[in-house]
């Protein structure tokens, strides 16, 4: 019998001084009581948009939450996640809070071998998994390593006839929970006010550049500021419509979609599959869209190719239109108000080209975007905003629920990060590192006080980022502090700085800048397979693999034409002088990038020192020995010849 209706009274969940509530727990009994019809979530299924009111979803997680009591999750406890976005598994991470424990969300292509180190916080004892092939690896970690006791999962699908201990199905759950919650009618009540806001909401794990990913706990009163002071700065509005498609065990799921969709009383969507994504993001149109500059630039790259492929009058259109709406757009950003005959050119345009091309993205409603994590290329950064979206740039850590700086549409620039958000103090130390305070900053790393003392001192968050601030206040970040080098000549650069500004090319992927203690700057480059391919087609240029299209002549032409536009604005002793073309990109399951697509340099460094060396001795190519995992997990040895050539 289902107990939707009966929602706790409104006023008595935790509250914050201002009225509003003082944890997500509470945000959802709030949203139950005030707006009981509204929709809090929906999902696609099978083609079909299911969704939940907020009455049922807390009807639902009340009942998630008294099911996972009974099957022992406790207070202070970890409680393992993976899988993709799912409404369920959303519901089972706010149920485990109900009960003062917390989610540690796991990135669902994570091998068993790495599960362990996501799992070291916390004494998980239960775990919930998506489907079939995650309730696999963790039937495999429970043989290595004991835990978790408890598998859950939400998906029935090829797991139905299991017989191995300890594995229940989300609905059995569910069931026990409903029932409790009939036996028990203070039950409801007494869960709702549990949790307080000094409790942790969610585990999540550094990336892991240079070591064993640290565990970052976020406590509710650290996603409450943060959502707090970005509504305050304009950065989020009530009943925003929210696409849930980001990495769940990332800090802009939980914080954007989770923390801000339940204090906000937005509506967030999920799509049917990874799959299905941009077809589903089209249906959603959401107002609030969040991307990393590298998703940007792939959008950028879906138009380029798709009107490359339409008829003449579309791409005349085009190319008439775009030019001229990008150099108004530049010209708004310099401070300059467009003419009459910009405006004119701008409305007409919005009929015949820009609304079409917002409508294909799935992003006609998206009156705010946002991109974060590292730099955007300014071709990208223009495309969009000349679009008609108010495409802006942000800036925050994992440690600061990612919610420290922001831009607002009247300090908009290709070079900053815009100024803080309101209640965030941001200043520069004297070796130019970023120190961050508010109420989103984090108390310090799980069961880790070493690096806790080192992170936080005077209240102060030591981001590890070089930067600094504007006249007007804007942040500008430089790129990570550890990654301040000299070449052999005591010439001083971030290679990461460097990285990303040859990044803002759609043709390359990754990047990697060798020059420490050299006498000058080099790179291995890897090139972007979809986007050099289609280049490669549209010349004629056959190619069987990406091993084989990066070892093209041409290939290496595109991309030392890529290098020389930035070595042009580089200094003279920082400008790269050759190159190599990898045979492949750079793979997170082989250790060279990390979950977020952050480069383990060391890893790097390591791996293709042989490659390294001939970009420095004058070889004009180099025999590599490739590592290669087989079907079945078996590993051997693959030799590569590779080409060098000066930039």
């Amino acid at each position: 019998m289902s107990t939707a209706g009966q929602t706790a009274a409104p006023g008595i969940w935790p509250r914050t001084a201002e009225g509003g509530p003082a944890t997500l727990v509470a945000a959802v009994a709030r949203n139950a009581a005030e707006a009981p019809r509204r929709t809090g979530f929906r999902e696609r299924d099978f083609g079909v948009w299911q969704e939940w009111s907020w009455e049922r979803a807390l009807d639902d997680i009340l009942a998630m939450a008294a099911g996972l009591e009974e099957l022992g999750l406790a207070p202070g406890e970890a409680f393992t996640v993976v899988g993709d976005n799912r409404v369920r598994l959303y519901f089972a991470m706010i149920a485990a809070n109900m009960l003062r424990a917390f989610p540690s969300p796991v990135f669902p292509d994570v091998p068993v071998d790495e599960f362990p180190t996501y799992m070291r916080f916390g004494t998980p004892r239960l775990a919930l998994a998506e489907d079939q092939e995650q309730v696999d690896k963790l039937i495999e970690v429970r043989a290595r390593t004991g835990r978790p006791e408890r598998i859950i999962y939400d998906d029935r699908r090829g797991i139905s006839a299991y017989v191995a201990e300890g594995v229940i199905a989300l609905d059995d759950v569910l069931n026990r929970g409903r029932e409790r919650l009939e036996r028990q009618p203070r039950l409801r009540a007494d869960l709702v006010n549990r949790a307080g806001p000094d409790d942790i909401t969610v585990l999540l794990y550094s990336s892991g550049t240079t070591g064993t990913p640290k565990g970052i706990p976020l406590r509710h009163r650290n996603i409450v500021a943060g959502v707090a002071s970005a509504e305050a700065g304009g950065y989020f509005r009530r009943h925003e419509e929210l696409f849930a498609y980001l990495p769940t065990a990332w800090v802009g799921d939980f914080v954007f979609t989770v923390g801000a969709g339940l204090l906000l009383q937005a509506t967030i969507n999920v799509p049917e599959r990874q799959e299905t994504a941009l077809h589903d993001l089209r249906e959603v149109a959401p107002t609030f869209y969040l991307a990393a500059p590298r998703a940007w630039d792939n959008m950028l790259t879906r138009v380029q190719v798709g009107m490359a492929d339409s008829t003449p009058l579309k791409r005349r259109l085009f190319d008439f239109f775009m030019p001229r709406a990008i150099a108004a757009e530049r010209k708004r950003m310099a401070g300059h108000a467009p003419s009459l005959a910009e405006r004119l050119v701008t409305r007409v345009g919005e009929l015949v080209i820009y609304g079409p091309i917002k409508d294909y993205l799935g992003l006609s409603r998206a009156e705010r975007a946002f991109t974060g994590g590292e730099a955007m290329g300014d071709e990208t950064f223009l495309f969009f905003r000349a679009l008609g979206i108010k495409l802006k740039q942000f800036y925050g850590q994992t440690e600061t629920c990612a919610l420290s700086a922001a831009q607002g549409e009247g300090n908009v620039s290709g070079h900053t990060v815009g100024p803080a958000l309101p209640g965030v103090e941001v200043r520069i130390d004297d070796t130019g590192e970023i120190l961050i305070r508010s109420g989103a900053v984090f108390d310090g790393y799980f069961d880790d006080a070493a690096a806790t003392q080192k992170a936080l001192a005077d209240g102060w968050l030591r981001t590890g980022d070089a930067g600094y601030l504007e006249e007007d206040g804007s942040l500008v970040v430089l790129g990570r502090v550890s990654e301040v080098v000299r070449t052999s000549h005591g010439e001083r650069f971030i290679p990461n700085f460097i990285e990303n500004r040859l990044k803002f090319s759609s043709f390359l992927r990754n990047v990697a800048v060798f020059g420490a203690g050299r006498p000058e700057l080099t790179a291995i480059v890897c090139i972007d397979y979809d986007a050099v391919g289609h280049w490669a087609e549209q010349r004629a240029i056959s190619y069987a693999s990406y091993a084989e299209l990066s070892q093209k002549e041409e290939v290496y032409g595109l991309v030392a034409g890529i290098i020389g536009h930035v070595n042009a604005s580089q200094p003279e002793a920082l400008r790269i002088r050759r190159f190599v073309n990898l045979h492949k990109d750079f793979d997170a399951d082989d250790g060279e990038v990390t979950r977020t697509r952050k480069l383990r340099r060391n890893v790097i460094e390591t791996s293709y020192a042989v490659v390294a060396d001939a970009l420095y001795d004058g070889s004009e190519r180099v025999a590599f020995d490739a590592p290669v995992t087989y079907d079945g997990g078996r590993r051997g040895m693959l030799r590569r010849e590779l080409r060098i050539w000066k930039a």
